[in-house]
């Protein structure tokens, strides 16, 4: 039995089976650049470029919030981090290299980028921290002191009331 495939319009088949799993990010990024080439195609390439979004992870700890963004080959004064109350955002652009030759393929990211966040807790945008290193930038948002979690003594009254009575 051979597993069922989706064909494009043009009667063409797909490369994946029906059912594969795919990430729905990928498709959209994919859409919004068909798109924005498809408006600069009929506009006459007046249409502003599509900020892309770059690959991040977010980890939190008891005192802080660590973002980490893949940004390959792009230099720390390219970027910009802004703290504003709860928001993070990072922008910043890959420029397209000047190449030697006839470029047969390109599938890496190039043009403006913007990272944004929103973290869930009260923050001190005061202490922001970023460091890049080896291609990844790395963001250090420390939780505000009202924000942390706080251990809570419990006192025993029953002892206090028996001796009373």
């Amino acid at each position: 039995m051979t597993a069922p495939v989706r064909r494009h319009r043009s009667g063409a088949m797909q490369g994946s089976p029906v059912g594969w799993a795919r990430n729905p990010l990928t498709e959209f990024d994919q859409l919004l650049s068909e798109m924005s080439g498809l408006i600069e195609s009929t506009v006459g390439g007046t249409a502003p470029a599509v900020a892309w979004t770059p690959l991040a992870d977010v980890t939190e700890s008891d005192d802080a919030f660590h973002v980490e963004i893949e940004l390959p080959g792009v230099k720390s004064k390219d970027i910009n981090v802004e703290a504003n109350g709860q928001e993070l955002v990072v922008t910043g652009e890959i420029k397209e290299k000047e190449r030697k030759g006839v470029l047969r393929r390109s599938t890496r990211r190039t043009g403006s980028f913007e990272y944004r966040l929103r973290l869930p807790g009260e923050v001190d945008a005061e202490k922001v921290n970023a460091q890049m290193s080896d291609g990844v930038l790395t963001i250090t948002v420390p939780k505000a002191e009202v924000a942390k979690p706080r251990h809570i003594e419990i006192s025993d009254t029953s002892e206090s009331t028996e001796n009373k009575g």
